[in-house]
C-alpha cells in the first residue's frame, strides 16, 4: 500500500505540473498539432509526461492488483494477478515510451 500512496502523491504533483505548463497558451492553442509535437522536442517536458506515465501506470495496476487479489485469497491467484498487472503496465509504458520518443524524432531513421 505504500507504494500506491507514493504513486498517487507523486502523481498528483507531476499532473498539477503538467497542468500549469498548459496553461502558459490558451487551451486551443496548446493542442494544435504544432504545439504538441514541439512539447515532445522539450527534454525536460518529455521527462515530465514519461515520469507521469509511468507513476499512473504503477499506480492504477497496483490499485486493479489490490482490487483483484480481495476477490480471492490462495497463493496461485495472487502470483497470477501480479504477473499479468506487472506484465500489464510493463506494456502500456513500453507503449508510451514508444509514442514519447516517436513524436520527439527519435525513432525516425
Amino acid at each position: 500500500m505504500k507504494i500506491h500512496y507514493m504513486t498517487g502523491i507523486a502523481a498528483l504533483f507531476m499532473v498539477a505540473v503538467h497542468i500549469l505548463m498548459r496553461l502558459v497558451m490558451p487551451f486551443g492553442m496548446s493542442l494544435q498539432y504544432g504545439n504538441v509535437i514541439a512539447n515532445y522536442h522539450n527534454i525536460p517536458y518529455a521527462i515530465l509526461l514519461e515520469s507521469i506515465l509511468v507513476l499512473l501506470a504503477i499506480h492504477g495496476f497496483n490499485g486493479l492488483r489490490i482490487i483483484l487479489l480481495e476477490l480471492r485469497q490462495n497463493k496461485a491467484w495472487e502470483d497470477g494477478v501480479t504477473i499479468v498487472t506487472i506484465a500489464a503496465m510493463m506494456a502500456i509504458v513500453a507503449y508510451g515510451t514508444r509514442t514519447i520518443i516517436i513524436a520527439n524524432g527519435l525513432g525516425m531513421e
